[in-house]
């Protein structure tokens, strides 16, 4: 059955039109994004696109175009080259460039990013090409995505993939650069910040691969920033993003596609949905998924409810909201207390997870008991083979980033995988998963992912835990005591040992007194020899993390300052990269425990003597003048 499609543009009565035929499938209701949007029609693999090309006509972005002139431009499309110049503070951090959302709509602010971006890349990455564009949902999205449209098409791309009403989660882009042999992509999110008029915004880019641009390509863009003279500008209307179908213009076109189908798809490749259905579907199990109004509530239903047969009940705050609800999203146990509550509650939901603005982080709650993410990805990682189709002839190799704890490294030598440890920052993964030396890897900050895409995965870690409580339950009958989140963590231990972890942020401290403690720290280090006692710690080394990849040799210096004692216990600092608005200070403390008889202890209490040295050896009161962490997990 094949369906008709009109753009909803208004066009100019000299327009005129053409009907093209494309194998395209709508998604149906259960993977459509319902919330943000009305259904689509039903899946049909041969769909008819009634496509109207337009004649160019000016259209209002914000880029000043006072003394703009016409320059090279593809067939069909007018492109003005609109007069610039650089702005401060373009730097990208961790993963993209982020700052407040007012700073982003000043004149040309997001416009000379955009252009500083086509000025870095080979043309051949981008010429006539394909580019993917997606975003979290949260404020100035809209608008951000016609800019980022107009000066693709004005810097010669052939055509833009984007989520309807600009929605796509960041694992889903990368999903959909790796399945539609894409050029690249645009994700435009502030991640786990907040959002909404008075908060944050951010846009960074994925490469083919489907990984985040690697340094060499960042640190270009920054540069081209402080010289930027010019934007190329493409003179078309704002396309309609609420409509699933083609736009073209003259020789570039944008299509709008469904958020979901892609990824969704790719979910059920990897994961056993028989068996996960089975789990959700018992009575004496319960699952909730609080997406907190952030962008996996587009996701939510078509995968839980309608894929896995969960409970509709079961997704909390699923509706995307601009400013998600004035909520943090953030899946931690401070921002998302309504979901800890819960699970915490007497007789709470056995399984509990919630993900953040943009869809690549997790946090895992079973009834009263929360997973450390360092402790997460060890667990779905000794897990794999046994639960995971995808993974049914065994990982290929595991990496972490350093802060995180070593709870991982101790899964790698038991199962012998080659193992890596790399800086913060997914784009350290992505190499090694590209040369096919590693399949499963985490953050500490929340984030867990695999070699299937090029990004962390909220809902994949979610589903990763599903399919092992599944497996380990698939032969209990109703009634019978199932297998419990907890349980499977403590029976871990058991086998590796616990490695009690925890974070305290400082978030939002003045920049110059963070700088200042970590030139402090630094000189510590240098100064620091093995042997010398720390309180009841003696140290083994303490130095300021250098990695070089293995793949291309590439060299990344101070990404975190180490203390490192002999017992095995850790003090890392580090500034964070993915704020917006002065520093966040990361303090992280580790300690090692072999005795089962001591695995149940709270790990603030376990870790008290560490917490106590880091303060004290840093100095951050002083430096900072902050009394209590922002966050602790």
């Amino acid at each position: 059955m094949a369906f008709a499609l009109s753009s909803s543009l208004n066009m100019s009565s000299s327009a005129s039109t053409a009907t093209m035929t494309a194998n395209a499938a709508l998604a149906n209701t259960s993977t459509s994004s319902s919330l943000l949007s009305p259904a689509s029609p039903s899946l049909s693999s041969l769909v008819t696109l009634k496509v109207t090309r337009r004649p160019s006509s000016p259209s209002v972005v914000r880029a000043s175009s006072s003394f703009s002139t016409a320059v090279a431009e593809p067939e069909g499309i007018k492109v003005t080259s609109v007069p610039t110049r650089p702005i401060e503070g373009q730097k990208t951090g961790t993963s993209g460039l982020r700052k407040k959302v007012k700073v982003f709509m000043q004149e040309n602010y997001l416009a000379n990013w955009i252009q500083a971006l086509f000025n870095s890349l080979p043309p051949e990455d981008f010429k006539n090409g394909l580019l993917v564009l997606g975003g979290d949902g949260r404020y100035f999205n809209r608008e951000a995505a016609q800019i980022i449209i107009k000066i693709a098409a004005g810097n010669g791309v052939g055509k833009i993939l984007v989520g309807r009403e600009g929605i796509m989660s960041t694992p889903a882009v990368s999903a959909v650069i790796r399945k539609r042999k894409a050029n690249g992509g645009f994700i435009m999110s502030a991640s786990h910040n907040p959002g909404g008029p008075e908060y944050d915004w951010g846009v960074k880019f994925n490469y083919n691969s489907g990984q985040p641009a690697p340094e060499s390509i960042t640190n270009k863009i920054y540069g081209n920033t402080l010289s930027i003279s010019e934007i190329k500008m493409a003179e078309i209307p704002d396309v309609d993003l609420c409509c699933l179908g083609v736009t073209a213009y003259g020789n570039f076109s944008v299509e709008v596609i469904d958020p979901v189908s892609d990824y969704l798809e790719l979910m059920e490749n990897v994961f056993d949905f028989q068996l996960i259905r089975g789990l959700l579907c018992r009575s004496d199990f319960r699952f909730i998924f609080d997406a907190m109004h952030a962008v996996t509530g587009a996701y939510a239903k078509p995968i839980f409810v309608d894929g896995l047969g969960a409970n509709p009940d079961s997704i909390a705050n699923g509706v995307p909201l601009e400013d998600f609800g004035h909520g943090h999203p953030d899946p931690n146990l401070t921002y998302a207390k309504d979901l800890v509550d819960v699970m915490y509650a007497k007789n709470g939901p056995d399984f509990g997870a919630a993900s953040d603005g943009d869809g690549d982080r997790n946090m895992i709650l079973g009834r009263s008991f929360f997973v450390t993410p360092s402790d997460s990805v060890a667990i779905i990682a000794a897990n794999s083979q046994a639960a995971i189709p995808y993974f049914k002839n065994g990982p290929k190799g595991l990496a972490r980033s350093m802060p995180t704890s070593g709870a991982l490294d101790r899964v790698s030598e038991k199962l012998n995988l080659p193992f890596f440890e790399v800086p913060t920052g997914w784009k350290f993964f992505g190499n090694l998963m590209d040369a096919g030396t590693l399949s499963i890897c985490g953050e500490e900050s929340f984030g867990t992912g695999s070699d299937h895409i090029r990004e962390k995965d909220g809902i994949w870690a979610i589903l990763a835990w599903l399919s092992i409580l599944a497996y380990r339950n698939k032969d209990k009958k109703v009634g019978e005591k199932l297998v419990s989140v907890s349980d499977i963590v403590k029976e871990h231990w058991a086998t590796y040992g616990r490695n009690f972890f925890s974070r305290y942020d400082y978030e939002e401290c003045e920049s110059e007194g963070a700088n200042k403690m970590i030139e402090y720290l630094r000189d510590l280090v240098s100064r620091s020899k093995a042997g010398e006692k720390y309180g009841s710690y003696i140290l083994q080394f303490a130095d300021d993390f250098e990695y070089t990849d293995p793949v291309d040799g590439s060299i990344v210096t101070k990404q975190g300052i180490r203390f490192v004692f002999t017992d095995g216990s850790r003090i890392i600092f580090r500034l964070s990269g993915t704020g917006s608005a002065g520093a966040t200070v990361r303090i992280y403390v580790e300690q090692f425990e072999p005795d089962v008889s001591k695995h149940n202890m709270d790990a603030q209490t376990a870790l008290k003597p560490l917490i106590d040295l880091a303060l004290s050896i840093s100095k951050l009161k002083e430096f900072t003048g902050r009394e209590k962490p922002t966050v602790i997990t």
